[in-house]
């Protein structure tokens, strides 16, 4: 059994990259879980690096910076959990997408994962072909963002969607990758109640699936860097940001 965290680090421009330019690092204790994966992405003509722990996967994450990260969770050393909270600390890596690969089966919280700092999740098994259109949806998702990039500015914070910078009352906010898509998504409307189906499919997109729940943790930590009193919860149906 294994989880796949997929990071993707924005500071790369993903519209003008090739694929042999993509550095993918993959991390699991088992060989044969590095090689299968590992040989279907690299027939993609993706780079592959690998590491067989959370530990050895944070120093590889530091020096090659790869734009996406496939990571176990259960491994020796160090496991997968605290390795993400790690590279989510890294400023380098600080704009990156998380996705969890879990079995149906695992003893796993999903909300544990998001506290963590992961975005989205997978449930397994998955075929390698299927994973490999994961990783492609997801790729060309942020180069559509990065086209479409903009700044806000909403009741005195200032929103920098290419930066992906928030600036409250003079002070920078730095927010997880999904946290700041989903601010920026109910800032880019005030007053609109955006509906709890709208939201995930805006934010985490139709090729992942995730629960409600997901969006509740993410308000509740926008909540409480941004401002409790600037999400409105309309019971029911979703959420609206008011200033």
């Amino acid at each position: 059994m294994f989880y796949l965290y997929i990071y993707i680090r924005k500071s790369h421009t993903l519209a003008i990259m090739k694929k042999k330019d993509i550095k993918i690092l993959l991390v699991d204790d088992e060989a044969d879980i590095l090689e299968i994966v590992g040989y279907n992405l690299s027939q993609e003509g993706y780079q592959i690096v690998t590491a067989a722990n959370g530990k050895e996967a944070v120093a590889k994450a530091k020096k090659e910076l790869p734009q996406l990260i496939i990571m176990d969770v259960m491994m020796p050393e160090m496991d997968g959990m605290e390795a993400c909270e790690i590279i989510r600390k890294m400023p380098e890596l600080s704009n990156v997408i998380i996705t969890f690969l879990t079995a149906r089966n695992e003893d796993y919280s999903q909300v544990a994962g998001f506290e963590a700092g992961a975005d989205d999740y997978i449930t397994k098994p998955i075929k390698p072909k299927l994973l490999v259109s994961k990783v492609k949806a997801l790729l060309r998702r942020l180069k559509d963002e990065e086209q479409n990039s903009e700044t806000l500015n909403v009741g005195g914070i200032e929103i920098n969607r290419e930066e992906y910078k928030i600036i409250k009352e003079g002070i920078e906010i730095v927010l997880p990758r999904k946290e700041f898509e989903l601010f920026y998504l109910l800032a880019s409307k005030p007053g609109k109640v955006f509906k709890r189906e709208e939201i995930l499919d805006k934010v985490w997109g139709n090729e992942v699936i995730v629960g409600g729940r997901t969006i509740d943790v993410h308000i509740r930590k926008l909540r409480e860097k941004i401002g409790e009193e600037l999400f409105k919860t309309i019971k029911g149906v979703g959420y609206k940001f008011e200033v």
